[in-house]
């Protein structure tokens, strides 16, 4: 009803932590889902994306991005600064507390730190959908059996900026089969100066005929950008983005933000 005005709260991140023994622990609640860097480092903050946007992989909503249940962590260890992530919690579908239904969702997180400022990571989740279960804003008619594999590189160093990420999903249904998505983006920024980085991003999703449980629009995406570090709090961008989809053809957009942080 127009005339009236309804509020909910949404839950983005509650996580109560107790540390097992030195850089190992024990994590509850719900949690940003460990699957790549940029869900990783940077969740919902504006003020650190290397760019205005999250890449294509976000928005086709092939990465979950939060999970509630329990997790076992440990960073920083050996002379690599080995880190890992296990997960077991509420499969795809469920509210902030209630899990919809009896599966239970499954990740592992692995990377390493073999170099000052360079990362390497590589993850897997699984978890099976039950039929007509809300998710992407429509009704999954089917039982969907999920796989996703993923793996990143990162470094940024003092000079040069480069992020490069995948995933391949495949998702198994009754019906169809098994079918593979593919999602990457690769992410390079030059710093002058101080304070001033020009940077670019080139990005492609591509789903496999007969997807049913994601939508399928085949895309890719190139921008140019540039970053204006005003100071630790607050940061200024300018882009141009060229984005094809599959079902809408080419646009283009030119966008500035400024992110601030508190």
């Amino acid at each position: 009803d127009s005339s009236q005005t309804k509020f909910s709260v949404s839950i983005e991140r509650i996580v109560l932590k107790y540390n097992i023994k030195g850089n190992h622990n024990i994590l509850f609640g719900k949690h940003h889902t460990p699957l790549n860097y940029w869900n990783d480092m940077y969740h919902h903050g504006r003020l650190f994306f290397p760019t205005i946007d999250r890449p294509l992989l976000f928005s086709a909503e092939i990465i979950p991005l939060h999970t509630t249940g329990i997790s076992v962590q440990g960073h920083d260890l050996g002379e690599i600064k080995f880190g890992y992530d296990l997960m077991l919690g509420n499969g795809l579908g469920s509210s902030d507390v209630v899990d919809n239904d009896k599966n239970k969702s499954v990740a592992a997180a692995i990377r390493i730190k073999p170099a000052d400022r360079l990362r390497i990571g590589a993850s897997y989740y699984h978890d099976v959908i039950s039929e007509h279960t809300h998710i992407h804003s429509r009704m999954i008619m089917m039982k969907v059996n999920q796989h996703l594999f993923s793996g990143s590189v990162a470094y940024f160093g003092k000079k040069f900026e480069v992020l490069t990420e995948a995933t391949a999903g495949a998702n198994k249904t009754d019906s169809t089969g098994k079918k593979q998505t593919t999602a990457a983006y690769f992410y390079g920024g030059i710093k002058i100066k101080k304070k001033w980085t020009p940077y670019f991003r080139v990005d492609g999703v591509k789903y496999q005929t007969g997807e049913l449980f994601y939508l399928k629009n085949d895309a890719w995406a190139f921008l140019l950008g540039l970053r204006y570090q005003i100071n630790f709090l607050a940061v200024l961008k300018l882009e141009f983005l060229r984005q094809h989809f599959e079902k809408t053809g080419i646009t283009d957009r030119a966008t500035i933000q400024v992110a601030i942080g508190f």
